[in-house]
């Protein structure tokens, strides 16, 4: 691969690495929704919502459809979203026995002993 699609690639995986972004994910997957909703649903500042969706949009993971002056944030394409799916049922079949908890794998990639 190109020097610089392995950087965005690279960018693009970050945006799985904050549980926050995560939710929101876990969210749009299920229907579109506003910022407003969001920031409601998971007891954020709308602030802080704004400032995941905007970089969500940048690197082309997420798109919005205007209605009126709402804006409805979803999935660019269905790819992406079947991605995360296959990554979040993969994480739930790692054998208990090879990393312990999920909280004792997190712990060890961050390089704490729990």
């Amino acid at each position: 691969m190109k020097k610089e699609m392995l950087e965005f690639h690279a960018e693009f995986c970050k945006i799985f690495t904050h549980p926050k972004r995560l939710e929101i994910l876990d969210l749009l997957i299920k229907e579109e929704l506003t910022a407003d909703e969001l920031a409601a649903k998971l007891s954020l500042s709308k602030t802080s919502v704004y400032q995941h969706l905007r970089l969500m949009r940048v690197l082309r993971i997420l798109k919005i459809r205007r209605n009126g002056t709402e804006l409805h944030y979803m999935f660019v394409n269905n790819k992406i979203a079947r991605a995360y799916r296959l990554m979040q049922h993969t994480l739930v079949q790692v054998p208990k026995g090879s990393v312990g908890t999920a909280k004792e794998a997190v712990a060890a990639m961050k390089g704490k002993v729990t």
